[in-house]
Order: structure tokens, then C-alpha cells, then sequence
């Protein structure tokens, strides 16, 4: 319908079917069936034909004015929506931790699989992320660790509860015991890394550090400690996305925390220059939006960017 209200308004300006045709860039006789099937549609005839053209009728004055500039609005809207929809066509390339990346940032992804982007993760460390970000062999990064980096910015997104965990059986014989510090300090630990930064923090927040202890396991996904865990073996610390369902099957047990639970934040970060292509930066205001809806969202809390 749209072309043949183009068509129309054409013949309309123009007053002939062949001028019509030129502008338009079709055959008199496709104008004229353009024109014909309107007025089939409408029921009443919008133009009358003569030897040096056409004039309009009382339906064709009426149905112009009804239009007016409209239909040159809507055309515009499309040809913009058209022109944004081919600057975001293209590959959009993230890295990140690979537990954050698979159970929290993969579900957004439907907005941008379904307006056509292809996206790429990839999964590194730290160091890993910064490097790729850096060296434009990536273009969004999601980090748990403050950026100050000033080539780099990058927003704080996400706020994740942390808490320690552990198969039913280690959760009672440890809440049972005496001397809730000593008692940690003797079962297996299993560590996201050798440094045991969520352990450490959640020991000392809790005032239960006593002394390092070498974790029986490292593992460098925090799923890798969740299945560890649900098999009986030792205790960790997790953030509740991750095991939020094991605890509400009952596979995994919260180990009461004497002054309550830690937050690990999270942090989408870029290159300045990466903003530069329409995608990248809808891909991140996307993301942005959507991780602030969650229920740990940064919300309204100021942006946490690095140094300009």
C-alpha cells in the first residue's frame, strides 16, 4: 500500500502518469496499475484522464490532504531505520570471565542476536581482558575488577551478593562446630584463583580470617567449584547468581555468615575509540540497560569510570 500512495502522490505533484513514471523510476503502465488498484481499494476514481495529463478529483484532493506530508515522514523513518539497521549489522566482540559471560550477560543477548548483530565472546582473565581491549581484538570487556587503566573506560553494572556455600553434610558439620573460624580453616577450600580474593574478603568481613590456607582446588570457572561442591567436597564462597538454584533444590546450603554476605561489582568496559561504530556503542548502552534491571543492578549509583 505504501508504494501506491507513493505512486499517487507523485502523479498528484506531477499531474501526468508519464512524469510520474520518470520520477519514480517505473513504466507508465505499472504507474497506472499502481493508480488503478488504489482506487479499486478505495472505491472511487482519484484522477481524470485527458490528452495532456491528468487531473485530480474530488477523492484525489481529498485523499492528498488526508496524507499531506506523511507519507514523506514515514519514507524518511524508514530510510532511517534502514540506514541504523545496516550500521549495526556486523560481529560484536566480548570478553570476560567465563561464568559471568555463560549465566548472566548470554540471556541478554536476544535483543541484539534478533536485530541481526553476531556476537563473539570470548573468555580471559583480568589481564586478559584489558590486553584485548587495548589491542582492539575485542570491543566490550566485563570485569570484577576496577579499571584504571586511562586508555580504558568502563561502568559499574552489576553488584552480586557473596556467599559461602557448601553440599548439605560439610554445612552441618561445619555450622555445628564450636569455633566457626577453626573449623573453615580444616575443611578443603576450593579458590577462583591462588589469591582467593572472594574467600579472603568474606573471611575478613566476617572477622573468621585466622591465617592462608592453600586451596585443595583452583579453578579459574566458578562452575567448576559449584559441581565440586554438590558432590560433598569442601567450601567456597560463590555469588548467587551462581547457585541460587542449587540452594533453593537444596544441593547446596548457605554457611550462616556471622556479619553477612560480601558484593563482587562488575564492570562493562571499552576503548573511547570502539564508540565510534554505531553497533558497538548500542550493543553497550544495551547491555548496560538490561544489567541494571536485574535484580543486582548498579541502578542509579554513579558511574565508577576510570581515570580521562
Amino acid at each position: 500500500m505504501l508504494t501506491r500512495l507513493r505512486t499517487f502522490v507523485e502523479v498528484y505533484r506531477q499531474r501526468s502518469i508519464s512524469s510520474a513514471a520518470r520520477s519514480l523510476g517505473l513504466t507508465q503502465p505499472a504507474v497506472s496499475q499502481h493508480i488503478a488498484s488504489l482506487e479499486s481499494a478505495i472505491g472511487r476514481q482519484l484522477f481524470e484522464r485527458h490528452v495532456h495529463g491528468v487531473n485530480p478529483t474530488a477523492a484525489g484532493d481529498e485523499l492528498a490532504a488526508d496524507i499531506g506530508d506523511r507519507l514523506d515522514v514515514a519514507e524518511a523513518a524508514l530510510a532511517t531505520a534502514r540506514a541504523r539497521s545496516a550500521e549495526l549489522a556486523g560481529a560484536i566482540r566480548m570478553i570476560g570471565n567465563s561464568d559471568f559471560l555463560s549465566e548472566v550477560i548470554a540471556p541478554m543477548l536476544v535483543p541484539l542476536l534478533e536485530a541481526g548483530m553476531r556476537v563473539r565472546l570470548q573468555t580471559a582473565d583480568r589481564d586478559g581482558v584489558l590486553h584485548a581491549l587495548v589491542d582492539g581484538h575485542c570491543d566490550l570487556g566485563l570485569s570484577a575488577f576496577t579499571i584504571t587503566d586511562r586508555r580504558l573506560r568502563s561502568e559499574l553494572v552489576h553488584s552480586e551478593p557473596v556467599i559461602a556455600v557448601a553440599a548439605p553434610a560439610v554445612a552441618a558439620r561445619i555450622t555445628a562446630a564450636a569455633d566457626l573460624a577453626a573449623v573453615l580453616a580444616t575443611e578443603p577450600v576450593l579458590a577462583y584463583n591462588i589469591e582467593r580474593p572472594l574467600i579472603d574478603e568474606w573471611l575478613e568481613t566476617n572477622r573468621l580470617f585466622r591465617q592462608p590456607v592453600s586451596p585443595a582446588l583452583i579453578a579459574p570457572d566458578l562452575r567448576g567449584l559449584r559441581a565440586l561442591l554438590g558432590v560433598g567436597f569442601g567450601w567456597s564462597v560463590l555469588p548467587t547468581y551462581l547457585c541460587a538454584g542449587e540452594l533453593a533444590r537444596g544441593e547446596l546450603v548457605e554457611i550462616p555468615a556471622p556479619v553477612g554476605p560480601t558484593y563482587n561489582s562488575y564492570f562493562l568496559v571499552w576503548s573511547p575509540a570502539a564508540l565510534r561504530h554505531p553497533r558497538i556503542a548500542h550493543a553497550r548502552q544495551t547491555l548496560i540497560w538490561s544489567l541494571r534491571q536485574g535484580p543486582w543492578g548498579a541502578g542509579d549509583r554513579k558511574s565508577d569510570r576510570s581515570p580521562d
